[in-house]
């Protein structure tokens, strides 16, 4: 009892201790900004919201284009969700609100939709944004030449119309439940890409947008750098200038974090679990938990000849333990994935179940399909070993750990795997846009409408699109299309409900899991607000109180 009592005597101190090493470091920062002219501490005032500072985030894999109707990864969007805007985008409650758009009425049958563009908007070069940029941005998308994973969505439209200068009209064909979300896709301007080959222009590594934040700079695997555009439609954002550094091993990112060289951070488990709980670091960081509407998964190809048999992919998704995967590598920190659909999406049929670990069921799977345990016990089908490659990408802690638990536990059944860790750009250009693979771990980020038709429809293998291992089910495909078709909300999810069954069925994808976002941030920004839809939602809003700025910009106390 004493011991217990000295313990907690100690780690007390400690709290303490770090939480007025916080106070000086803040009061520091005060006095220093005070002394150089800034104005009134914020430790004597209120926080109200200032112009300057950088922000610096971190990313394990470089951007890979920088224009938002050919970019399929998430380092690129990150950087094109600040240069670019869509005609519509969702609010923190994730609700449809007008971005480039400032009003839409849709008609009775829901086949046409009309927008009206918000007036004086300007790309960052000064040239007004019109109609004619949005007319230009759906031509590209729906030309055969243009290689882009987003053509589905716009090839549904029957007819383009630019009413005038401020106003277009879309017209469908049939009806196109997501038509309104797919206008969040990022507007082109026509004048910096007029005449080019859009696959190959210059702005796509330099880009031209609307958004709150300008290009500045790109050094290849090192940093992208934006600065905030003083004549952003919905006004300057508060922090001058952003800064994504490339750091491909996140390790090397908490140092980075921990050191004052990144600002935020998405942790591993093992770092929210273990290292982001120190009092110093509580003292000088925030940290948000919450579901992410994604999930990871270990993607079959599904035109390999050792899983282009349903009951192989059954077998191997039986054999995994992802109790074991969310318990010690996620430490707890999210839920089991049963199908293409997250639990948090109102299309998600709870009533799917998980494959539950089950390594006779497994063998019995892999012997339907002629597959036999060889003289060394390894499983072989007319003479071929089963022995595949398993790859995934470099500086994903959580990836290597799993690919290296499948490998482990795949052999209790006969089963080679061979690990290939890649950088980002490489596994994704050169081996998962290409089919150059037997299996590979990934993940999606989803948004809130549940069409999955790029992901699993048949007609989407071609070299960028996203179903990359080549599933293939009419049923699926019959059954994607009609949901598309759907307005009604309760019908379409009846139609994904049996999208998620016969998907879980197929199992072209071994589903695993649905983590938890873990995020630290520096607790000098300010403006943050979580919502049902995250954190990053906001982004240009969020700001450093001039006595807390850590990189000296001219200041200017907003009004």
């Amino acid at each position: 009892m004493k011991r217990s009592t000295a313990i907690a005597v100690t780690v007390a101190a400690a709290v303490i201790a770090a939480g007025f090493a916080g106070l000086i470091v803040k009061l520091n920062r005060d006095m220093k900004a005070y002394r150089e002219g800034s104005g009134a501490p914020s430790f004597f005032g209120a926080e109200k919201p200032a112009y300057g500072d950088t922000f610096v985030g971190g990313s394990i894999g470089d951007a890979s284009i920088l224009n938002p109707i050919l970019s399929g990864d998430s380092a690129s969007n990150e950087i094109i969700s600040k240069v670019y805007n869509g005609l519509v985008k969702y609010d923190k409650d994730l609700k449809l609100t007008g971005d480039l758009a400032e009003s839409w009425v849709v008609s009775k049958d829901g086949l046409v939709v009309t927008f009206k563009l918000r007036k004086n908007v300007k790309w960052q070069d000064g040239v007004e944004f019109t109609a004619a940029d949005v007319e230009f941005t759906y031509r590209k998308l729906t030309d055969p030449l243009t290689k882009s994973p987003y053509k589905s969505s716009f090839e549904l439209l029957k007819k383009f119309e630019m009413l005038d200068k401020y106003t277009v009209r879309v017209t469908y064909g049939k009806p196109f439940a997501p038509a309104l979300e797919s206008w969040g896709m990022g507007i082109l301007p026509e004048h910096v890409y007029k005449g080019l080959d859009v696959n190959t222009a210059p702005a796509n590594y330099s880009p031209v947008g609307t958004g709150p934040y300008i290009f500045k700079d790109w050094k290849r695997q090192r940093e992208i750098k934006l600065s905030s555009f003083p004549g952003y439609f919905d006004g300057r954002a508060y922090i001058d200038n952003y800064v994504y550094r490339i750091i491909p091993d996140q390790s090397v990112q908490f140092m980075e974090l921990k050191s004052g060289g990144l600002d935020e951070m998405a942790l591993t488990p093992d770092m929210f679990k273990k290292q982001a709980t120190a009092p110093e670091f509580e003292a000088k960081f925030n940290k948000y938990r919450y579901r992410a509407m994604a999930y990871t998964y270990m993607g079959f190809n599904n035109a390999s000849p050792f899983f282009s048999d349903r009951k192989v992919r059954q077998a191997v998704s039986h054999a995994i333990n992802r109790k074991e995967i969310i318990d010690f590598v996620l430490f707890g920190y999210g839920v089991e994935a049963t199908g293409p659909f997250p639990p948090e999406s109102w299309a998600c049929d709870r009533s799917v179940k998980g494959y539950s670990l089950n390594l006779e069921l497994s063998k019995k799977l892999l012997f339907e399909a002629g597959w036999l345990p060889g003289k060394d016990g390894m499983l072989e089908k007319n003479g071929k070993k089963f022995s595949f490659m398993l790859m995934t990408n470099q500086g994903n802690k959580e990836r290597e750990s799993i690919a290296t638990i499948i490998q482990s536990q795949l052999k209790k059944l006969g089963i080679k795997v061979e690990l290939r860790v890649l950088a980002w750009p490489v596994f994704i250009n050169e081996y998962v846009n290409k089919k150059k693979f037997d299996a590979v771990v990934l993940g999606w980020s989803l948004t809130p409408d549940p069409d999955c038709y790029d992901i699993f429809h048949s007609s989407k293998t071609k070299e960028g699109e996203y179903n990359f291992v080549s599933y293939s089910n009419p049923d699926v495909d019959r059954l994607l299309i009609e949901g598309r078709e759907t307005f009604d909300q309760n019908k379409r999810k009846e139609l994904y409900a049996r999208i998620h069954k016969l998907i879980a069925e197929d199992q072209p994808y071994a589903f695993l899991y649905v983590p938890d976002a873990l995020v630290a941030m520096d607790n000098r920004i300010h403006g943050i607000k979580p919502a049902p839809i995250g954190i990053g939602y906001n982004f240009e809003k969020w700001f450093v109180p001039f006595g807390e700025q850590k990189y000296r910009t001219k200041t200017v106390i907003a009004k």
